[in-house]
C-alpha cells in the first residue's frame, strides 16, 4: 500500500479532471471534490478504474438539505443572565426560507448528493459532492452501476430527502411506510410530523390521526462566560490552592 498524501491526491485530481472538479481540504486534511452532476458518472468511473486512484469501494451516499444553512432559531448571544429560557418564538412548519439565506452562504443549491469513496490500494479517502441543478425536483445520477453497494443507500437519501436518482433500478423508500407523505429530513418537515400513529382497539388495527403534541423550540446547551460563572470559576480556584 502506498503513503500517498492528501496534497498529492489532490494534485492528481486537478491534473487529471482540471475544472471539472472544485477541490477542497476539510477537517483532517480529508479532500472534498465537488462537480456537476452531468459529470458524475464518468469522472466516478475513472476514479475506480483508472490506477493513480483506485477507489474501488464506495463507503456512503447520502443527501444534504441546505435550507436555512447558517440561520438557527435560539438567541444565545444576548439572552439575559437570569433564568434558563434560551429558545425564541419557533418558525414552526417551513421555519427557514431558500430566499432569505444568508447572502454569505456559498451554497447554490439546495439540495447535494455526498458520496464517500475509499482507496483500498493507495489507503486514501475522497468525498464527492453533486449539487441538485433542480430545488423544486432534485435529481442525480444513480451510481449502482459502478458500485452497486450505492443501491441501498440512494434508497435512504430518496427517502428521507426527496433526492431522485436517475438510473436505480428499484427506487422506493426503505425507512419510511410506503404510504408515508413527505421526506423527514428536509429542514422544512415539522419536527413533530405530520400524523401519529396508535392502535385503536374498537377497529382492531392500526390508525394513523394528526399529531396531538405541540411544537416547541429546542434549546441547546449554551456555555455562558457571565459574571456568575467567573466569580465561581475564581472561588473554585482558590479552594483547590488553599487544599
Amino acid at each position: 500500500m502506498t503513503d500517498m498524501p492528501t496534497h498529492s491526491l489532490a494534485a492528481r485530481l486537478a491534473a487529471r479532471f482540471g475544472d471539472t472538479l472544485s477541490l477542497s481540504a476539510g477537517r483532517g486534511g480529508e479532500t472534498t471534490a465537488e462537480l456537476s452532476a452531468g459529470d458524475l458518472l464518468s469522472v466516478a468511473t475513472a476514479l475506480r478504474d483508472e490506477p493513480d486512484f483506485r477507489f474501488e469501494q464506495l463507503i456512503d451516499v447520502c443527501g444534504v438539505d441546505y435550507l436555512g444553512y447558517g440561520q438557527d432559531e435560539w438567541a444565545t448571544e444576548t439572552v439575559t443572565a437570569t433564568g434558563f429560557s434560551r429558545g425564541v418564538e419557533g418558525q414552526a412548519m417551513g421555519r427557514f426560507n431558500w430566499a432569505e439565506r444568508p447572502r454569505d452562504a456559498d451554497m447554490p443549491r439546495r439540495f447535494a448528493a455526498v458520496v464517500h469513496l475509499l482507496s483500498l490500494t493507495h489507503n486514501r479517502r475522497l468525498r464527492l459532492r453533486v449539487f441538485c441543478d433542480d430545488d423544486a425536483l432534485p435529481v442525480v445520477p444513480s451510481l449502482t452501476g459502478i458500485w452497486p453497494v450505492a443501491n441501498w443507500f440512494e434508497r435512504e437519501a430518496f427517502d428521507l430527502y426527496g433526492i431522485l436518482f436517475d438510473g436505480h433500478p428499484d427506487l422506493r423508500r426503505i425507512l419510511t411506510d410506503y404510504g408515508f407523505v413527505g421526506h423527514p429530513f428536509r429542514k422544512d418537515f415539522p419536527l413533530i410530523g405530520n400524523v401519529e400513529v396508535r392502535y385503536d382497539p374498537e377497529q382492531q388495527r392500526v390508525v394513523y390521526q394528526p399529531v396531538t403534541i405541540e411544537p416547541r423550540v429546542l434549546v441547546p446547551r449554551v456555555i455562558r462566560d457571565d459574571a456568575d460563572l467567573i466569580q465561581a470559576k475564581a472561588e473554585a480556584a482558590d479552594n483547590w490552592r488553599q487544599n
